[in-house]
């Protein structure tokens, strides 16, 4: 009778246990807030081995400055967050030290590849500060081998001028391949070593305006996801080329988590094994994402211009890429490894 019970209560704990741990590893909501401007954006994730934790870097947006129209969104550096519980919560470490010449400048959106030992970053740069939509931005290029420390290589020469938002991915034969937006749509080009890049201006995805493109391999496919202004698009692909637009976006609407709503924006994609998360960005002060408006004084009133990041998990179903009811409780789990 006692070896019964002891069966029947390893079966139990074995039943028990990976469900408590989901739980336990529940992400916070909102995943992350930037405690010093308020105004975290365009999150990239990445593992950093030397310190043995999680990095975001993300647009450090000043949501917490009071001034004209957008000019929030200008002269923002790149600021770190770190986890050390598996992705589960964020704490904010610094910014990173990118300033090649002087003034006070503006940058936008990271993406962080590895090659070959050391770690290429591609920034959205623009000189200055406005007021308003305005400038030319340029794509940076820097290097590092430790992830705090980068050394500027100077702007990427691509197929066009005045392009945001690079993505990044290796292809089977070992070169890279960068998605970036120009003119609302999203052009690619090649390298082998990430400092010459060779293409075309011939457009990727040019069926919608967007923005933020992210490039990812998810069971078996490859996946690109775009930023709609009223939640992501989502493209499939089997050769990097020819891309298939589904026809549902996803963190199209709103959850009933804290900060999240009223949709998804600008967000990265992490793969571990044959799970996929995403993590995004949300102005939870507005009505609809790209609805704000003016005070007296020509400024965007801060509920409207502070910004969250949050997390939700991918799922492959019936072949589409969907992201399943988010008030449902997920656990979420990034080895550190």
């Amino acid at each position: 009778m006692k070896l019964i019970k002891t069966l029947i209560l390893l079966i139990t704990l074995t039943l028990v246990l990976p469900v408590c741990a989901q739980e336990a590893n529940q992400p916070d909501a909102p995943l992350y807030r930037d405690p010093i401007t308020d105004g975290a954006a365009d999150p990239c994730v990445f593992y950093n081995p030397i310190e043995k934790a999680w990095w975001m870097l993300y647009t450090q947006r000043r949501a917490n400055v009071e001034t004209a129209d957008v000019a929030y969104c200008y002269g923002n550096e790149i600021g770190i967050a770190y986890s050390e519980d598996n992705g589960k919560s964020w704490r904010y470490r610094g910014n990173l030290s990118l300033d090649f010449e002087r003034g006070k400048n503006t940058f936008w959106a990271p993406d962080v590849v590895l090659h070959n030992g050391v770690y290429h970053m591609f920034v959205s740069y623009i000189r200055g500060v406005a007021n308003h939509w305005s400038g030319t931005a340029t794509m940076m290029h820097y290097t590092s081998t430790n992830l705090w420390d980068w050394k500027f290589e100077g702007p990427a020469k691509l197929p066009k001028d005045n392009v945001i938002d690079a993505t990044l991915i290796q292809l089977p034969n070992g070169n890279w391949r960068m998605w970036y937006k120009w003119d609302s749509k999203s052009l690619f080009a090649d390298s082998k070593d990430l400092y010459t890049w060779t293409g075309d201006a011939t457009p990727a995805v040019s069926d919608t305006p967007h923005e933020g493109a992210k490039a990812f391999k998810f069971k078996g496919s490859y996946w690109l996801v775009t930023d709609e202004w009223k939640g992501m698009a989502v493209y499939k692909s089997d050769n990097l080329l020819k891309w298939t637009k589904q026809p549902n976006r996803i963190l199209e609407t709103a959850s009933g988590r804290q900060d999240d709503y009223p949709s998804g924006s600008h967000g990265d994609v992490v793969v571990i094994g044959d799970k996929a998360y995403i993590f995004y960005f949300t102005h939870p002060g507005r009505r609809f994402h790209t609805k704000d408006y003016h005070d007296k004084n020509g400024n965007i009133p801060y509920d409207m211009r502070r910004s969250s990041i949050q997390v939700a998990e991918l799922e492959l179903v019936n072949g589409e890429l969907i992201v399943r009811d988010r008030d449902k409780p997920f656990g979420i789990y990034l080895p550190n490894n």
